[in-house]
């Protein structure tokens, strides 16, 4: 959001510098124009066009990164948000279980495994799998893929991501 702002201010800025410029005679007219303010004015003009450019080049992307840094961490695609534990999930799912399954909020395209987003399993279902594993034909998910905390924050996140 701050940044398509930004940009449509960066926009607005260049179009009213050319709109001066065009009004006060071209290139030479500001030239000109610009010749006979006084030292105090052209320095103004010199502080204002670096304040300008600091901002554009530095500010405004810092306050974008420092805004999206934390907040987009914990989002999952589809701006859902996530807990501490299903964030862990996350990340378990992405090593042990993205290169089978396909699943939007993980970023995962995998072939193999059953699409979780058109499945959609509640934690039940998907622990039931963790543990016991599955062989249906494609594949093998082998059984205690993932044991304790994991398969609980794997499970936690599977159920809150698929399908959104």
């Amino acid at each position: 959001m701050i940044a398509t702002v930004v940009f449509i201010l960066a926009f607005v800025l260049i179009a009213l510098a050319v709109f001066f410029v065009a009004m006060s005679g071209g290139a030479k007219g500001t030239r000109k124009s610009l010749q006979t303010q006084s030292k105090g004015g052209s320095r103004a003009v010199g502080v204002a066009l670096f304040l300008v450019i600091v901002g554009g080049v530095v500010a405004v992307p810092t306050l974008v990164m420092a805004h999206n840094a934390d907040k987009q961490s914990k989002m999952a695609p589809g701006g859902l948000e996530l807990t501490a534990a299903q964030e862990e999930g996350r990340q378990m799912f992405a090593e042990n279980c993205a290169t089978c399954h396909t699943l939007h909020a993980a970023n995962a395209v995998g072939r193999v495994g059953p699409n979780l987003d058109k499945l959609h399993p509640n934690k039940a279902l998907v622990l039931n799998a963790i543990n016991l594993g599955r062989a249906m034909g494609n594949g093998s998910m082998p059984a205690q893929l993932l044991t304790g905390e994991d398969e609980q924050d794997v499970a936690d996140f599977v159920a809150a991501a698929a399908g959104r």
